[in-house]
């Protein structure tokens, strides 16, 4: 998943793309509401996670904007502005959460993680297709009863697919929601890690779950009709 951190305080910016990166996110992070409408409009992310105060375009009016856009993308407000009247404004103007600063880093994910299960429209952290299971909270995958290890941009790409399993998912769009605008790397990487997490999941299995789809991309399904593997 990719997240956007919108916050002008560098310090605590760099400190909340630090912690999101280690618990396995793709983190962005600008530091003014402008800068955050580049980034927007550029790529395709997960959640926003959004300061009041900023220069040039405050969180308030960036979320408008958003919004009048018709954009659904979750959006938790971040901010040391406790008024009730302040969480009601940022709530009524299409927020999805807010939370308080100083805050618990725990607290979070969590709430990153709730946010994020309702825009799929689900009420678990837990996964599943056929008997393959991916608990996006404890970050396990099983097939079956065995547990398969993975590295985070294995587990990464693995939670994109199964959050959109059935659906075909292509080079472009695996990319865009896997690595952040920092990434540089060959463009045959998502070839590489497909390659990798299809035998940790398929081999020795008679039902296979990761599907090429010569030409157009990927899919993680247990229906073999129409794939190209």
């Amino acid at each position: 998943m990719r997240i956007l951190v919108v916050e002008d305080e560098r310090d605590m910016n760099r400190l909340i793309v630090k912690t999101l990166t280690k618990a396995g996110y793709s983190v962005d992070g600008c530091f003014d509401g402008e800068e955050a409408l580049t980034f927007l409009s550029g790529a395709e992310y997960d959640a926003v996670l959004l300061d009041v105060m900023m220069p040039k375009l405050d969180g308030y009016e960036l979320l408008k904007r958003l919004r009048a856009g018709n954009a659904d993308i979750p959006v938790l407000f971040l901010t040391a502005r406790d008024a009730v009247a302040d969480r009601v404004k940022g709530l009524d103007l299409g927020a999805d959460d807010y939370l308080v600063k100083p805050f618990d880093f725990d607290e979070l994910l969590a709430r990153i993680r709730a946010m994020t299960r309702k825009r799929a429209g689900s009420r678990s952290n837990l996964f599943a297709v056929a008997d393959l299971t991916v608990d996006t909270e404890r970050r396990t995958v099983f097939r079956g009863t065995k547990e398969i290890l993975l590295i985070p941009k294995e587990f990464a790409i693995l939670e994109y697919m199964i959050r959109n399993q059935g659906i075909i998912l292509s080079r472009e769009k695996l990319e865009n929601r896997i690595w952040n605008y920092e990434y540089s790397g060959s463009s045959n990487n998502i070839d590489v890690y497909i390659s990798r997490l299809r035998k940790k999941i398929d081999s020795g299995h008679a039902v296979k779950l990761l599907h090429t789809i010569r030409g157009v991309g990927w899919v993680l399904r247990a229906d073999n009709t129409g794939e190209i593997i």
